[in-house]
């Protein structure tokens, strides 16, 4: 349970509604059990009937029909606030609590997202947290229920008969000793089952996500294969742990069934010394059936909560990350754009591959710097580090002479006009792509002259909407040369000072590659620009070359 203390601070927030809910169920049960008195008050009119052979008045027994059903309506009516108020709490803590992680995501830095994968992060956020509500939702309101129901029954058990009741409530503690030994072991295999879910879902997400390629390939048949034998090992881990969960309701039923037994048995005893009523067998049945749901119950509840225990460590393994990259909030003043590397050192965390040392550069502001270089030289991460993608190992990174990390985080990131060697586009608008990068609304002749300065104008115009034309998941149907130049796009719009465009050319011909520089020229006037690219005709219009 250490790792549910962490719903605590929901609890709290919502204490008024399982407080108001607590106490429905107290009522609820209460005129639930209640009718026992009924029952028993009817019964013993009965017998009495018998014995002396007396004329029936129904009349009697229209009271006692009577009480059942307002006895019953009423507990009916406190069940549905009770479900009103504890349930309706569980769907407030799910949405804060997929709000608080999808937040807490958006801290997190991209080394966090090379090691862990999209299909894992979506269930954490999804079904674990659905496991989760299970908890805070319907074990809750059965474990409140139990506890109450426990306890009345055996106030109204005790007032009757001791010995009786002490026979009813004995096979308990065995069934709490079977939860106890089982508990732990549902817990493991709840464990293995989320993990191998995370699979399937990983696996599942990179399939769908690279269906071009494995069509391209003739490579469907693998994929078929592999997610079959995913699920095949999920099905065998669910089965593992659904056997141990199936051992929890014969085991209910055989208590239950045991202490029917003993109350008949022990009842008619008493009954022939007078120590009770007959009718007090009967309520004593009606009773042990009271508790014969709260006590069923108690297998699944504990399935639950063992299940929600192993989703919220989970969680917390994400909620606990942090971020490698601080944002002070230092510095909000506008940046020039003079930028210095002073013996930069930088290795990354998990393949352990240093990618600088002792690197130094200085770029003016307003100037034109080219960057070459073979492949894993390190020049996608140059300008990862200048956007704090990624903070240097060693050594500094100097804007306007100013440390790197002292800047607001997402004053830099404004103040940069970063084109990423992968593009990626959303599944929206053209126009809403093109205007993505900051939450500023632009008019229709500045996105113009952005599609136009990218050199896309013309396609963008070719389609039926136009800027209105809906792309597909990741820009599936453009070109890679246009979901490029949409990027470039992106990327100008907000007139940044610094421009940084990673290898943005190398899916356009070089016609377009002319007319795109050309454009970017007047753009890049007074502004500091970094080319990453391969080419060298890419290069020509940058004021100093250098080669990693």
């Amino acid at each position: 349970m250490k790792s549910l203390q962490t719903i605590n601070a929901y609890f709290i927030k919502y204490k008024w509604r399982l407080l108001l809910g607590a106490f429905f169920v107290v009522l609820s049960t209460f005129f639930s059990i209640y009718q026992g008195v009924v029952v028993r008050d009817a019964t013993n009119e009965i017998i009495r009937l018998i014995i002396s052979q007396s004329k029936v008045d129904s009349s009697k027994f229209i009271v006692f029909g009577s009480k059942l059903l307002v006895l019953t309506l009423t507990s009916g009516f406190f069940l549905f606030l009770m479900r009103q108020t504890i349930i309706v709490m569980s769907r407030h803590i799910e949405f804060d609590q997929k709000n608080e992680l999808y937040a807490h995501y958006q801290t997190l830095d991209a080394s966090f997202y090379k090691n862990n994968s999209t299909g894992d992060l979506m269930n954490r956020i999804s079904e674990d947290v659905g496991k989760v509500r299970m908890y805070t939702g319907p074990a809750i309101m059965y474990l409140i229920n139990t506890f109450a129901t426990v306890i009345i029954v055996m106030v109204f058990m005790l007032k009757i008969n001791w010995q009786l009741t002490f026979l009813v409530f004995a096979p308990l503690p065995l069934l709490s000793f079977v939860i106890y030994k089982v508990s732990d072991l549902i817990n493991k295999r709840s464990t293995i089952v989320q993990q191998e879910l995370s699979k399937l879902t990983s696996h599942t997400q990179e399939t769908f996500s690279a269906i071009r390629v494995i069509k391209a390939y003739a490579r469907e048949k693998h994929y078929t294969d592999e997610l079959e034998k995913l699920s095949h090992d999920f099905k065998k881990r669910n089965l593992k742990l659904a056997i141990v969960e199936a051992f929890f309701q014969p085991v209910m039923v055989l208590m239950i069934g045991l202490s029917v037994i003993g109350t008949v048995w022990l009842g008619g005893y008493l009954v022939i010394y007078k120590t009770i009523e007959p009718g007090n067998i009967t309520e004593f049945i009606l009773y042990v059936y009271k508790l014969t749901w709260p006590f069923a119950s108690l297998g699944w509840v504990t399935s639950l909560i063992q299940r929600a225990s192993a989703s919220q460590t989970r969680i917390n393994e994400f909620l606990n990350a942090k971020s490698n990259i601080i944002n002070t909030s230092a510095l909000t003043q506008k940046i020039e754009g003079d930028i210095e590397f002073k013996n930069v050192s930088f290795t990354y965390s998990d393949s352990k591959i240093e990618v600088f040392k002792n690197f130094n550069l200085k770029i003016e502001k307003g100037k034109t710097l080219g960057i070459k270089g073979q492949i894993g030289s390190g020049k996608s991460t140059l300008a990862n580090l200048l956007t704090r993608l990624y903070d240097t190992t060693f050594g500094e990174i100097l804007i306007d002479h100013e440390l790197i990390k002292n800047y607001d985080l997402f004053e830099l990131r404004r103040s940069i006009g970063y084109v990423p060697q992968e593009v990626f586009l959303f599944s929206d608008t053209i126009r809403n792509n093109i205007t993505f990068s900051t939450q500023y609304s632009y008019s229709e002749e500045e996105i113009i002259k952005a599609s136009k300065d990218a050199g896309v104008y013309d396609n963008i115009m070719s389609f039926p909407d136009g800027f209105d034309t809906i792309i597909g998941e990741r820009g599936v149907t453009l070109s890679g040369g246009q979901k490029q130049r949409i990027s470039i796009a992106r990327a100008i719009i907000s007139q940044p000072q610094i421009l940084i465009f990673d290898d943005c050319l190398s899916a356009v011909d070089v016609e377009t590659e002319e007319l795109i520089l050309n454009n970017l020229k007047t753009i890049m006037k007074n502004k500091t620009t970094i080319i990453i690219s391969h080419r060298d005709s890419a290069l020509r219009y940058a004021d100093k070359v250098i080669e990693l």
